[in-house]
């Protein structure tokens, strides 16, 4: 009230009796109330390997965007694909620094959670509707756990990018037996190099970045990608056959720096997991609307490409006879539940 006084005596010809008498309603009326400042924005930048079109980048790209519109601007959440870092393990860590609130591994999920390599397993996860039952549900809660324990990082969402087929450029993989002698680019995670060497290729690590010039090159015959990465990335400039495999499900997720989540108030929490879960259903619709040998065939072979169907029987037979044994020993438990699970 001291400040008021000084405030009206000073500056403005409002008589102390006025605003004695009047209160906060003589204050307001007065032209005395002090201005509210609005508080700034929560800054919430999301990094990601990839540009649209890529399926995420469409999804989070569409997530920022509606975070600001349902928050009325209290967060203000920038999506930045293929901008801000070229590589996935540098957005992991960005995110794990908080330098970057928000970013995930892309398809090198396995590399920075080592916890996700038994999903890569070749022929382990069956079917979309097992995946996403199980990542939205009693695994996907316990991994999220564990990686707010370890890594400091809080799971927003799981989704995919599908499952892997090879590409390659000299002839089609039908049978294990055609990858004998074959140079596969493989993600630099174990598990995709045992999966090419176990079924009978020659599997070489290789950050994306290289993978064009290789390519053309001919350092390497090709390598496996899901059917919705291998049209936005343009691997058909590089390749000139498709061979659809499914070998690999290619589980990945969005994370959020664990400090910012905590520091989020219940009600910004829930329109993160909210939007965060609508945008994992736009990525989902997105790969699985062309992981099919009709739709492949459709996206790809304008482009120049080949696309034939796999021998998947004989590739599961191969996996599981000379692959799964030590995944099965080294994940234990988790690769029963998995094994077991009934969609």
């Amino acid at each position: 009230m001291a400040d008021i006084m000084k405030i009206s005596s000073r500056n403005l010809p409002v008589r102390r009796r006025t605003v004695m008498k009047g209160g906060l309603a003589g204050i307001v009326a007065s032209g005395l109330a002090p201005t509210i400042a609005k508080a700034a924005p929560i800054k919430m930048v999301m990094a990601h390997i990839n540009a649209v079109p890529e399926s995420a980048a469409i999804a989070f790209d569409w997530q920022a965007q509606e975070v600001k519109k349902r928050s009325n601007g209290e967060i203000d959440m920038q999506f930045f694909g293929a901008t801000l870092m070229s590589k996935e393990l540098e957005i992991m860590n960005a995110v794990k620094s908080g330098n970057v609130q928000m970013g995930g591994p892309a398809g090198a999920a396995a590399t920075v959670f080592p916890e996700m390599g038994v999903f890569l397993v070749p022929y382990l996860v069956k079917d979309y509707d097992q995946a996403y039952k199980m990542f939205n549900g009693k695994i996907g809660d316990t991994l999220d756990k564990q990686f707010q324990e370890k890594y400091k990082l809080k799971t927003m969402c799981f989704f995919d990018y599908g499952f892997r087929h090879f590409w390659t450029s000299k002839k089609p993989i039908v049978e294990p037996k055609d990858l004998r002698g074959a140079k596969i680019r493989v993600q630099q995670a174990k598990v995709f190099g045992d999966t090419i060497n176990g079924l009978g290729g020659n599997a070489v690590p290789m950050a994306w970045g290289e993978v064009i010039s290789a390519a053309k090159q001919g350092v390497i015959d090709g390598g496996d990608l899901p059917i919705v990465n291998q049209i936005a990335l343009k691997i058909y400039e590089v390749s000139k056959y498709c061979s659809m495999t499914f070998h690999n499900y290619g589980p990945t997720l969005n994370t959020m720096n664990l400090a910012t989540w905590e520091g989020l108030s219940d009600a910004h929490k829930k329109l993160m997991m909210d939007t965060s879960r609508e945008a994992q259903e736009k990525c989902r619709q997105l790969t699985e609307s062309v992981d099919n040998f009709e739709a492949a065939k459709k996206e790809l072979e304008p482009k120049g490409m080949t696309v034939v169907k796999g021998d998947v029987a004989a590739f599961r037979k191969v996996a599981q006879d000379k692959i799964w044994p030590a995944y099965k020993k080294q994940y234990g438990e988790l690769w029963d539940q998995i094994e077991t699970f009934k969609a």
